[in-house]
């Protein structure tokens, strides 16, 4: 089972980024409920088994093509899971305290803030559109998170830190992942952030953190948490990596970008109108320049863009 057209290829990459932006309303209301880290531990513990058929089912490389060994693997996919942990637990505990809006386009700064860490990291030359690419976000997130009240929020400051996690992960997966099957080194590193998770919700149970939370049963027989559980892991994950890989075979560069900018806009209409949240004008502000700042920086160099395929992971791999 594929994707054959690019018109269905084009409809499936639309259809995943509705899938993660309605996901960060539904996310939203499960962490109140249950522990952040007691969350991810599950959604990803789930989302890794459920890609293990597509990596059965997959084309079997030759034995000369996998010039690694599993220790080598192992090490990348854990390596680069510890970001990815990072970056969804700093981005789920922001939830708590600022709005599935802000969270949805504060995300959408890991796009320009990836080449700026490849220069940071290992001096890759940046294009001026990069620069002002991150200006003008970085403006757009100063009129976002300080808001029309003009306050800023705590969890806006986590999410923030979240998006350079995933822009550390993604420059990183560029440097490093590239020699690795792209279907093992996402299982091990998915199974790397559920047991990070794991070992995280352990210490807070340990040193009773969460005292707040109502007790685990509780949590297990929520069934608005398994709901979040398996939308996030199922479809959000599993479903999304294959109809993202899928899809990008079929489609140019630039129609990539301008659909993954549509995850935060489909977060807020989520968020509108099911959570009746408003941004305000100051908000409005933000956001535009943020999506603009995205988009700058995907096309305003005419660069060859290469889609992360991980859950809510766009952003351009240089090659």
């Amino acid at each position: 089972m594929t994707i054959r057209t690019p018109n269905s290829a084009l409809w499936a990459l639309v259809l995943v980024n509705l899938i993660w932006g309605v996901g960060f309303v539904v996310v939203d209301g499960a962490i109140d409920i249950m522990p952040v880290n007691t969350f991810n531990a599950f959604r990803f513990g789930i989302a890794a088994l459920a890609l293990l058929p597509l990596y059965f089912l997959q084309k079997k490389p030759e034995k000369d093509e996998c010039d690694y060994t599993v220790a080598e693997l192992l090490k990348v996919g854990f390596g680069l899971g510890f970001l990815l942990f990072l970056g969804f637990a700093l981005q789920t505990q922001g939830m708590i305290y600022t709005s599935v809006s802000n969270t949805g386009f504060i995300t959408g700064l890991c796009v320009p803030l990836v080449p700026i860490i490849g220069f940071i990291l290992f001096k890759t030359k940046v294009g001026i559109e990069v620069w002002m690419s991150v200006v003008a976000a970085t403006i757009g997130l100063y009129f976002l998170t300080m808001g029309d009240k003009m306050e800023l929020n705590q969890g806006d400051v986590l999410v923030a830190i979240s998006a350079v996690c995933y822009a550390a992960h993604i420059t990183l997966m560029a440097k490093y992942g590239g020699r690795f099957a792209i279907m093992s080194l996402s299982i091990i590193q998915l199974a790397g952030v559920a047991l990070y998770s794991i070992i995280a919700a352990s210490y807070e149970a340990l040193a009773n953190i969460n005292e707040s939370y109502p007790p685990f049963i509780e949590q297990l027989s929520n069934t608005d948490v398994w709901a979040a559980i398996l939308y996030s892991s199922i479809l959000a994950s599993a479903f999304a990596y294959w109809a993202q890989t899928s899809s990008q075979r079929l489609l140019e560069p630039h129609k990539v970008a301008l659909v993954f900018a549509l995850e935060p806009i489909f977060a807020h209409i989520a968020a509108f109108f099911i959570l009746g949240e408003h941004l305000g004008v100051n908000g409005w502000f933000g956001a535009g320049l943020i999506i603009a700042g995205m988009l700058y920086s995907e096309l305003g160099g005419r660069r060859k863009i290469k889609i992360q395929p991980l859950d809510q992971m766009a952003a351009p791999l240089d090659k």
